[in-house]
């Protein structure tokens, strides 16, 4: 869309094709971009080229129509370069305001609504200048996305091939500009806000919108439904008036009381608003330039979180200040007012990392969209700090999520102590659900799988002398749980009882293993078998409670850091116990009258011990 000026109209940018097909007015008109070096002649001949590609529409069998011939009545031409005025601090030009916004589409509605204006089209044109041109194309894309509720890709399309390129916005600093905005980062700013629901004009005032904006009137905007950025309110005294003093009394506490006060009224203006529209907390960014019993006095609370002019906060303040900001929000459900000296920087940056903490944009969003809202709003290096520390604030929403999850879904660990029961065998075992509907903690290995406990009953039923099995979705996990107490508790059975018709049948009524499981088991089948037993020694059956630590390792092999095997009840000492795989460990136990000379990791399951020949388990 460059400039023309040799003739009296230039290129022009479609951007709306059949505009009765995203509003509810019946016409049919088209929407152009363009600019021209002076005003277009109203009575020429229109602007159209010969050949005008269309930009997506928002309806997808208008993108598969053919282009329409270009109409042939006398467009309608419009500018808003006089009326809309971007008020700028130093170099800064744009982007214009929700405020700009609101009255563009008032005016675009109202030359559409005329019935004079019916199939014609409407060419909203600027300037050449860059800044001109820039400021008109981005209120045109964010009209698409806020108004229309076109997608973010189509609104940028039309604009997207425009030559020369349109000019990057700046900072309003008084420095060199470093950090660039362009109009794709607003655009999606505002798409992100309304997505996010802290941006509508269905809730938008104009009238307290430009009211409030002046410095003489409180120097205050809405950035968000809960955040409001202001400017400091000047007066003197700026000591704090201790409570219960007469002086502390005399302040005024409520909204009428407030206008009948001698206060400025930019400080009259940002009492009462803030009052009445449950403003819960003041965050002080500057140094003293008031007396924050006056915000008191009225019951919202007041804090100092001060740091220089034209600096960037310490993270751990901005980490206090969100995690104060999330609980007045979500917990105590008020609004939260921040202020530096003027309500650009540094409140920009502390208002900026929570949003993106608690919303997920990007730097460049959130910096376009907070000067959307509040034009100027971070300055100088502050842009650079909120693009480097973007991705640490998003961290912490997500590690503060996950920690909430955790707590709410860690178990509950009895308080009072759990009975205990004698099986059949004369072991000594804790009963799975400690007498509670819900189970017990299994141990600090399973605190993490807490949230995947399952119904009693719908788990199988428990084999004596031996703890339930949870569900376990990570192969971390150790395969068995563990009763309250931390002991495993394993019972052995002669080859005779294993190979009996009873044992045969309770083993094919057992639940289905893992693959992981079974070969474990399989393991511990081929090293029960005893290659030193004589032929004609007879089964023994022992008593063992194995008493192991545990130490949480990446690797499953190496989680058995100690045990200790005591014999209860031995009868024989021909040949050794066998309970499983020989597992390395740094500490060993010999018996005098075994031949063991390694700990054996068990496998949890009822099985022999002792076998008279070298028999494989069936």
């Amino acid at each position: 869309m460059p400039s023309h000026a040799a003739t009296a109209h230039g290129q022009v940018i479609e951007y709306i094709q059949e505009y009765a097909d995203t509003h509810p007015a019946t016409f049919t008109d088209r929407l152009y971009l363009a600019s021209y070096s002076s005003a277009p002649d109203p009575y020429g001949p229109p602007p159209f080229p010969s050949q005008q590609s269309s930009s997506p529409s928002k309806r997808s069998k208008a993108s598969q129509s053919p282009v329409r011939a270009p109409k042939r009545k006398l467009p309608v031409y419009f500018t808003v370069d006089d009326t809309l005025l971007y008020n700028a601090f130093h170099a800064d030009f744009g982007p214009l305001h929700i405020g700009h916004l609101y009255r563009f589409a008032v005016h675009f509605h109202e030359i559409l609504g005329d019935p004079a204006n019916t199939d014609r089209a409407v060419v909203f044109y600027s300037k050449p200048d860059g800044r001109s041109r820039a400021n008109a194309a981005c209120l045109v894309a964010c009209y698409m996305v806020l108004i229309q509720s076109w997608p973010p890709h189509l609104a940028l399309a039309p604009i997207a091939q425009a030559d020369p390129p349109y000019m990057p916005f700046r900072d309003a600093g008084y420095s060199q500009a470093d950090f660039i905005l362009n109009i794709q980062d607003v655009v999606y700013g505002v798409w992100k806000a309304k997505e996010e629901a802290l941006c509508a004009l269905k809730d938008f005032s104009l009238e307290e919108y430009e009211r409030y904006e002046r410095v003489d009137m409180g120097d205050f905007n809405w950035v968000t439904p809960h955040f409001i950025a202001f400017a400091s309110p000047q007066h003197q005294p700026v000591a704090p008036i201790p409570a219960n003093t007469p002086e502390y009394a005399a302040l005024p506490s409520t909204l009428s009381q407030v206008q009948a006060s001698k206060l400025p009224v930019s400080f009259k203006n940002v009492l009462s608003h803030f009052s009445s529209r449950n403003v819960g907390l003041i965050v002080r960014l500057n140094s003293e330039l008031y007396c924050p019993s006056y915000f008191t006095a009225l019951g919202i609370n007041h804090i100092d979180m001060i740091f220089e002019d034209g600096t960037c906060p310490p993270l751990p303040l901005v980490r206090r200040f969100i995690k104060m900001a999330h609980d007045m929000i979500t917990v105590q459900k008020k609004n939260i007012a921040v202020h530096c000296k003027a309500g650009l920087g540094r409140t920009g940056c502390l208002i900026g990392a929570y949003l993106i903490y608690r919303h997920g944009f990007t730097a460049n969003e959130i910096i376009a969209y907070m000067r959307f809202m509040r034009p100027g709003m971070v300055v100088g290096p502050q842009q650079h700090w909120l693009h480097l520390n973007q991705g640490a604030f998003r961290e912490w929403w997500f590690e503060d999520t996950m920690r909430e999850r955790l707590a709410l879904a860690a178990p509950v660990t009895p308080g009072r102590q759990v009975t205990k029961q004698r099986s059949s065998n004369g072991q000594t075992v804790t009963p799975p659900n400690g007498g509670n509907s819900r189970r017990a903690a299994l141990g600090e290995i399973d605190n993490n799988e807490a949230a995947n406990y399952h119904n009693d009953e719908n788990l199988p039923a428990p084999t004596p002398g031996q703890p339930r099995k949870s569900h376990r979705k990570d192969s971390r996990h150790h395969p068995y749980a563990r009763n309250v107490s931390g002991t495993l508790a394993v019972n052995s059975e002669s080859e005779k009882d294993r190979s009996s018709p009873k044992r045969t049948q309770r083993a094919g009524t057992e639940q289905s293993e893992s693959e992981e499981e079974i070969q474990m088991r399989m393991l511990a089948k081929r090293a029960s078998r005893s290659p030193s037993a004589s032929p004609k020694a007879r089964s023994i059956s022992y008593s063992t409670t194995v008493t192991t630590s545990y130490e949480v390792h990446e690797d499953r092999e190496n989680w058995v850091e100690s045990a200790v095997v005591t014999q209860k009840t031995p009868t024989s000492s021909r040949s050794p116990i066998a309970v499983g795989k020989v597992r390395a460990s740094p500490r060993r136990v010999t018996d005098s009258k075994s031949d063991a000379k390694g700990v054996r990791k068990i496998s949890g399951r009822v099985g022999s011990i002792g076998t008279s020949s070298p028999t494989r388990v069936k």
